[in-house]
């Protein structure tokens, strides 16, 4: 074990606390680390780490500032992005009782023609949008930019949004690679090897922030970088305003608008079940856990002609939260009265179609709102 910097999450707004903290390495170079779980890469390269791992956040460095600040806050950005990835998922192993297959995350992706502030999981694919200048592994690659805006501390400083600084981003974009290698909500293990889809679905966007959540104590998650957005506003992705499937649009909308009903859903259940005298971990296992279940009555599921991957029919039945719940539940009983009073609070119960969940929670509203 090494020592190196990282923010870890607090209460005010802002990166979060500033700690030195213990990595697990296997190796490193001028602008990367290996480790046990991951790799972590700055695609912009330099000699980023010959300083060592404790480095300064340099307010994250950015345009404005010299290029000793941006080569810190880079160097930064690496470090804090490999511990909670360690740390994230060492979590999730830990919980599953087995390791996820190894993340690759690469840093200062995308910032050409101009920059992007912004993260996303991807996997091999054809096609990608916007397109990736490299060949993506199979097993799914977490890709960061090099930040695009600047935020507000709490001590009324102004700090560039590198989304490596980010850890709502980081986990969140981490929380993918779990979905991917548990649920796989778009059944990518029935598909060809390089022909993998990168759509997401509400309950892949729902299940990534309440993983996120989780791993940051909180559920005001983006709280920091979209702080400018009320609460009652869908797209901050507050989890405690009590989004119910009466919010849930399906269709073409966005996942993850539509994800935050699950992930809210997720976050009162987690609650009932501290409430009812259990560790909070013992939730977070049985997401986990039911994840895992999840994906693995899918891999016998309905398949096109060989090789061309799942069939529509088979794909629908994974969007469905009622289906994850039900699995959920399977992975341990007792937690049964909890989670399900949590969840039907959203208007989430077992084995119903969204469609329907949606339209008895919208008839619902209208009747209470007429009464």
């Amino acid at each position: 074990m090494t020592l190196c910097s990282a923010y870890l999450p607090d209460d005010r707004p802002g990166p979060g606390r500033l700690s030195e903290v213990p990595l697990e390495v296997l190796a490193s170079g001028p602008a990367e680390l290996v480790l046990p779980e991951a790799t972590v890469r700055d695609e912009r390269g330099g000699g980023l780490l010959d300083g060592g791992l404790v480095v300064d956040p340099a307010a994250g460095g950015g345009p404005l500032g010299d290029a000793d600040s941006d080569r810190a806050a880079r160097a930064f950005g690496l470090v804090n992005v490999a511990f909670h990835t360690q740390r994230a998922l060492r979590a999730v192993a830990g919980l599953l009782g087995r390791p996820l297959p190894h993340l690759v995350v690469r840093i200062g992706m995308h910032d050409a023609p101009r920059r992007w502030g912004g993260g996303h999981y991807r996997l091999s694919a054809r096609s990608y949008e916007p397109g990736e200048p490299d060949a993506v592994g199979e097993a799914g690659e977490v890709h960061l930019g090099g930040g695009s805006s600047f935020l507000p501390t709490a001590s009324g400083d102004t700090y560039f949004a590198a989304p490596s600084h980010n850890l709502a981003i980081v986990y969140h974009e981490i929380g993918h690679h779990v979905c991917r290698h548990t649920a796989d909500f778009r059944l990518n293990a029935l598909r060809p090897a390089p022909a993998q889809t990168n759509k997401k679905i509400a309950a892949d966007e729902g299940t990534a922030d309440l993983l996120t959540a989780i791993l940051l104590g909180t559920p005001d998650i983006y709280g920091w970088h979209r702080a400018a957005l009320p609460t009652w506003d869908q797209r901050r992705r507050q989890l405690d305003p009590r989004w119910t499937m009466a919010h849930f649009r399906g269709g073409r909308t966005d996942p993850h608008a539509d994800g935050t009903v699950w992930a809210s859903a997720g976050w009162t259940a987690r609650q009932r079940v501290v409430a009812a005298g259990h560790e909070p971990s013992r939730f977070d296992r049985m997401l986990l856990r039911g994840l895992a279940l999840a994906g693995a009555e899918a891999t016998g599921g309905e398949t096109g002609p060989t090789g061309t991957g799942p069939t529509e029919q088979a794909l629908r039945q994974r969007r469905h939260f009622g289906a994850l719940l039900a699995a959920m539940v399977r992975t341990d009983p007792e937690l049964t009265d909890p989670v399900l009073a949590g969840m039907a609070e959203h208007g989430v119960v077992p084995g119903v179609t969204n469609a329907r969940l949606r339209d008895t929670a919208q008839t619902r509203l209208l009747v209470a709102v007429g009464g």
